[in-house]
């Protein structure tokens, strides 16, 4: 029996609009009835999604938790508390805003309560349109330094040039960090180790559910880890060919058509 699921949201748990459909919705409420514990498992952070929360009737509840920055911390919910935290030191993100401010990326830096956005562009504010967010208009953010960040990223809508960037990271970088990609337009950069697979052992591990008990959906690479990490790795229809090859199931359904309920009523219900 399946007792624990980590699922991506966007473009696995959410459709275009940003929404759970009414089906999904409604098929996660069945499975918490059995006693499953469904945990959104997000790059973003928690105050991010916070309408996805309310659409789960999971919004400052206990016994409720989100895995945010990509596994960069693990919170209940109800408060919110974060569990456990494995922030980016701000050394280590002083060199990535160097860097990156060398290429045609916006830049991303998350402290728990906000999310700081440099170089944007035209189509980048549009994406985030719904998404809370403070646009800084100069290169200003040494007032992070007494702050705790957990997250950094870079995007461009052009894949390639995100994956050339990589290759041109300097080697002492790549070495001390998690870098992975979503939603075709970012890559991300965690502390080595730190991952959504990490946070979801972290978490069974607290809730006292062993790992043989857990599904972890996902759509891109920054869901490998935890497709590795769970019983049951699910990959949903649209996501990208590396999450399919690891994953053991692939759904017939995209984010569109509420691929989570079908895993849901395949494997739960």
């Amino acid at each position: 029996m399946y007792r624990l699921i980590a699922c991506d949201l966007d473009e696995t748990l959410l459709d275009k609009n940003r929404q759970v459909s009414k089906k999904t919705q409604e098929t996660i409420k069945k499975a918490e009835a059995q006693g499953v514990v469904f945990v959104p498992a997000t790059g973003r952070g928690f105050y991010s999604i916070k309408q996805t929360l309310e659409e789960l009737t999971a919004e400052n509840k206990a016994n409720h938790y989100m895995i945010g920055f990509n596994g960069g911390v693990i919170v209940e919910n109800q408060g919110p508390v974060i569990i456990k935290a494995f922030p980016l030191s701000f050394e280590l993100l002083t060199r990535l805003f160097e860097f990156g401010s060398k290429y045609e990326v916006a830049i991303h830096l998350y402290t728990f309560e906000q999310t700081y956005l440099y170089h944007s562009n035209p189509e980048e504010d549009a994406y985030l349109s719904t998404i809370p967010h403070e646009k800084r208009q100069d290169d200003d953010f040494g007032f992070l330094k007494n702050q705790t960040c957990y997250k950094a990223l870079f995007q461009n809508t052009d894949r390639s040039y995100l994956e050339k960037l990589e290759q041109e990271l300097p080697a002492e970088l790549r070495t001390v960090l998690e870098i992975s990609y979503s939603s075709n337009r970012y890559i991300e950069f965690n502390p080595k180790g730190v991952s959504k697979g990490t946070a979801l052992q972290v978490l069974a591990d607290q809730l006292k559910i062993p790992m043989n008990e857990t599904i972890a959906i996902g759509d891109n690479t920054n869901d490998l880890a935890m497709i590795h990490a769970a019983e049951l790795g699910v990959a949903v229809a649209n996501a990208v060919p590396s999450v399919k090859a690891a994953a053991q199931h692939t759904t017939i359904a995209t984010h569109e058509q509420s691929a989570v309920a079908e895993v849901i009523e395949t494997f739960i219900l």
